[in-house]
């Protein structure tokens, strides 16, 4: 008895068209997940870089913005134990009212050449203020 003749399976034209469909699907998800890992590894920079700013403002808070006029109204240092290595700068100017002083803290690193800056600004309360150039003090 003749069977007649069935088409099963898939013809070759069939699996290859499968295949570039699924080889595009896995580059297009590959795609997102290295994007992915590298803003997870930018935003954890900025985390570091928004650490070492908030430890150095708390450090002037600490010892008084005066340290920083005193020292010609800027400082800055290196953070190398995180990588990829962190510079850090503080600036201190005096606003023309009481002993008031804008500061501004900046951290910059370098990644593959590409430089990154994050900066805070904030106000503090100086003991002294400057006047024409000169530091006086302010109350005792």
């Amino acid at each position: 008895m003749d069977r007649p003749f069935r088409d099963e399976g898939f013809t070759l034209v069939e699996t290859i068209v499968g295949a570039v469909i699924l080889a595009g699907v896995v580059v297009v998800v590959s795609a997102i997940g290295s994007n992915a890992m590298v803003a997870s590894r930018l935003n954890r920079q900025y985390e570091t870089a928004a650490s070492i700013a908030d430890r150095q403002l708390t450090m002037i808070r600490y010892a008084g913005v005066d340290q920083v006029v005193d020292a010609g109204g800027e400082i800055s240092g290196r953070v190398d134990d995180v990588p990829p290595g962190y510079l850090w700068t503080v600036v201190a100017s005096y606003e023309g009212i009481d002993a008031l002083y804008r500061v501004v803290c900046t951290v910059t690193w370098t990644v593959q050449g590409r430089v990154y800056r994050l900066s805070i600004e904030t106000q503090m309360n100086g003991a002294s203020t400057i006047v024409a150039g000169a530091t006086t003090g302010v109350g005792t």
